[in-house]
């Protein structure tokens, strides 16, 4: 794609301020700094403007005079992206679009259990608008103080909850969405039951905004738990916290919201690295879980169960010693822990990261194949594996060498996660389970999606936006 002559950059410039009002555009160098790259430093990019946009109508006109002029854009939430998804390119020929000023809550219907929201309103706000008036939003991630739901919806996001209450699809009813060309779809209905055609929302959602440019949604609300157990448990090997997550499940009637694995490794980096950190338990052990079980209403039933649980656990070997929070400030500290564990990476010098999953089943041959993968291909390496795994989802992270060149480590990136790679495929699993593709793995789509899946892809692409200026170069090679 070929740049815009300056005189007619500045024209559509103009149009734009005309639209979205002088503190609606960005063009200082300094000012457009903090959209232009992304936190962890590995993508950094340039733009001729960053628009914000107040409500859907001006994102709508912003739209049709970009298409207009060929001018292609890239949308951005509160560009927590871990694969470059909301960064622009090098060339500078893309304007960034972000929905930060969008940041209203339009409505709460508690009885339907919904909130409908703008795009740029904050997770930690939607959350707190649903404890409000006594609902729960159950989304939870590490960015939540940051993250936008706009973004979060493109990028399909995951986080701590996904096992009980699935991924961000699972939490959207409908959408507005501005589509390529300027105009608008509203799709923002609060049925539950709506069995009228394809299911657009779905298009859209995990999209990373290259179909269209989510402004709006309806999320679903639940009830708030009155009861809430978290432990933190030691565990012999993964095989073990798996076989301990399928009989907290039964024996709780699958009321296990969360259920994190980590490694010694990662929580001795979190105790040495990250103030605040605590050892819960005396013994020293291999593997860690640390598991939240909720409930409707506070019972002494549901806490004796899940002791129950606990106890034939260590009966039959699959846990070692264990902790329950007796408070909140308990829970919150053992919440600390997980927390920890990715800021203490950086300070053990280059760290591969990969976001990956496999069937919950195979979670303990993964790790155990893949830590035998890279400690083949690169002698020394320090796997750091924690995650999700309760919904199969590992960050199998890879820490270099101790005394290892960083620079020289790092620039192993590709050929490393290539050797990650292929175990995930021969266990039948995703290269990214809740991060996206982005800039950063979308060179791999056409191999690991195959012909005809890629080319369904191409064609959906193809039929929303036929000129390709909505995140170009994103997801799809």
């Amino acid at each position: 794609m070929t740049s815009i002559p300056a005189a007619a950059l500045q024209d559509v410039l103009d149009r734009i301020r005309a639209v979205v009002g002088p503190t609606g555009l960005i063009t200082d160098a300094s000012d457009m700094a903090p959209y232009l790259a992304e936190w962890r430093g590995r993508f950094k990019g340039n733009s001729p403007a960053v628009v914000r946009p107040a409500n859907t109508e001006e994102v709508a006109a912003v739209v049709a005079i970009c298409a207009e002029a060929g001018i292609p854009i890239v949308p951005q939430g509160g560009n927590t992206s871990l694969v470059g998804g909301s960064i622009p390119y090098e060339e500078g020929r893309e304007i960034v679009l972000s929905l930060s000023r969008m940041n209203r809550i339009r409505e709460i219907d508690a009885l339907n259990y919904t909130m409908t929201v703008e795009a740029g309103v904050v997770l930690t706000t939607v959350q707190n608008a649903a404890a409000e008036v006594d609902r729960l939003f159950p989304l939870s991630l590490g960015a939540e103080g940051t993250a936008q739901m706009g973004g979060l919806i493109s990028t399909n996001a995951g986080g701590i909850n996904v096992l009980r209450y699935g991924n961000t699809r699972d939490l959207v009813l409908g959408l507005e969405v501005v589509l390529a060309d300027g105009r608008v779809w509203n799709g923002l209905r609060r049925l539950r039951k709506n069995n009228t055609g394809y299911d657009l929302k779905n298009l859209f959602i995990g999209a990373e905004g290259t179909l269209g440019i989510v402004t709006a949604a309806v999320l679903k609300l639940f009830p708030r738990p009155r009861q809430s157990i978290t432990a933190f448990v030691a565990v012999p090997s993964p095989a073990a916290a798996i076989e301990l997550l399928a009989r907290l499940r039964t024996a709780s009637g699958d009321a296990v919201s969360a259920f994190e694995l980590m490694s010694r490794r990662c929580l001795e980096f979190a105790l040495k690295h990250v103030a605040g950190t605590i050892d819960p338990l005396s013994d020293v052990s291999p593997w860690y879980v640390i598991t939240e079980l909720t409930a409707g209403t506070r019972s002494d039933a549901f806490q004796e169960s899940i002791e129950t649980a606990l106890g034939e656990a260590f009966e039959a070997e699959l846990a070692t010693d264990a902790t329950i929070a007796q408070s909140d400030s308990q829970a919150k500290q053992l919440w600390f822990i997980r927390e920890a564990i990715v800021e203490a990476q950086k300070f053990e010098g280059g760290s591969i990261k990969n976001d990956v999953s496999v069937p919950v089943s195979r979670v303990a041959e993964f790790i155990e194949r893949a830590e035998a993968a890279v400690a083949e291909a690169c002698p020394g390496i320090r796997p750091t594996p924690f995650g999700h795994v309760g919904d199969g989802n590992i960050h199998f992270n890879l820490s270099q060498p101790e005394g290892a060149d960083t620079a020289a480590y790092l620039a192993r990136w590709d050929e490393i996660c290539h050797v990650v790679n292929e175990v995930i495929f021969a266990l039948d699993g995703s290269i990214s389970a809740e991060h996206g593709v982005g800039r950063f793995k979308k060179d791999e789509m056409p191999a690991i999606k195959g012909p005809v899946e890629f080319g369904l892809l191409r064609a959906v692409k193809t039929a929303l936006d036929p000129a390709g200026l909505l995140n170009p170069g994103k997801m799809l090679p």
